[in-house]
């Protein structure tokens, strides 16, 4: 099914931007060129055949679009496919409340954005990025205590949207979970992660550029929002980082990072023409 419906005015609006242009061109030619008649006929069905092709031309690139820039309260924003661990400057990785560490498809699953992490773009041994949080300079605020009844995994809980800076890596406490080791928030608590996550990311980034995925995309569950999509993610993203007072200054940016496989999912077109792309 098609992201953009074919008379979409958006896709009318570019249409005529570029036919207006074709149009000048055609006009000055007929100025000084006489045309005979019997080419005109011809050239005008050919003209509408090449018209038509335009259009239909526009409304497949909308539909296949994968990458756009926008501008944020003046901050630059790139969206587009990609891979975030190719991404120049600081790459945001999703951890739990509890920064965990075991990729063992019980507390993390090795298909996740932080498994694939720690298993294969860690550069170093698993102890040595666990020493690095438990030394690492948080708030007192961002620690929530020691959950001793926790089973498996580490018992040290942080608020979410904690920022841990390892290497060129901002490590975020994104998801809670629960009794089952079962990642899961609420829309409350994930627009509090977000609002929290770019205040973090103001104190730390340096500007740098920044990277992140949509957050919630994978396996992790809002509570009361089954059905909510990638699309939806992304536009509360983009206006959580509008709200909030994170600002990078030129050249820094802030890209956003969509898996080609949920590309057919978010219509590119809509965000870029909406005002701060929401």
């Amino acid at each position: 099914m098609a992201k953009v419906h074919f008379f979409d005015k958006r896709i009318f609006k570019i249409f005529l931007e570029i036919t207006s242009g074709i149009g000048v061109v055609l006009s000055l030619v007929v100025i000084f060129i006489d045309i005979p008649k019997a080419w005109k006929i011809p050239g005008a069905t050919i003209f509408l055949g090449l018209l038509a092709l335009i259009y239909v031309a526009i409304w497949l690139w909308s539909n296949r679009l994968n990458h756009i820039n926008i501008s944020v309260e003046g901050s630059e924003v790139t969206i587009k496919v990609g891979d975030i661990f190719q991404q120049p400057g600081l790459k945001a990785i999703a951890f739990n409340e509890y920064f965990d560490t075991q990729v063992d498809n019980r507390i993390i699953a090795e298909s996740s954005l932080n498994g694939i992490f720690v298993k294969h773009h860690l550069n170093g041994a698993v102890e040595n990025l666990d020493n690095h949080i438990d030394r690492y300079a948080f708030d007192q605020s961002e620690k929530l205590g020691v959950n001793n009844g926790r089973r498996e995994g580490k018992k040290q809980r942080y608020q979410i949207g904690t920022v841990c800076l390892y290497k060129d890596y901002l490590l975020t406490a994104f998801s809670k979970f629960d009794e089952n080791n079962k990642a899961v928030l609420t829309m409350p608590e994930y627009l509090a992660f977000l609002i929290n996550f770019w205040d973090k990311v103001n104190n730390v980034y340096a500007q740098q550029s920044v990277s992140v995925t949509i957050f919630g995309s994978g396996i992790t569950r809002i509570a009361g929002h089954k059905n909510i999509g990638d699309e939806d993610l992304l536009k509360i993203m983009l206006w959580t980082f509008r709200i909030s007072e994170m600002r990078f200054k030129y050249p820094a940016r802030l890209t956003i990072i969509i898996h080609k496989d949920k590309i057919n999912q978010i219509n590119l077109l809509d965000i870029k023409s909406a005002r701060n792309g929401v």
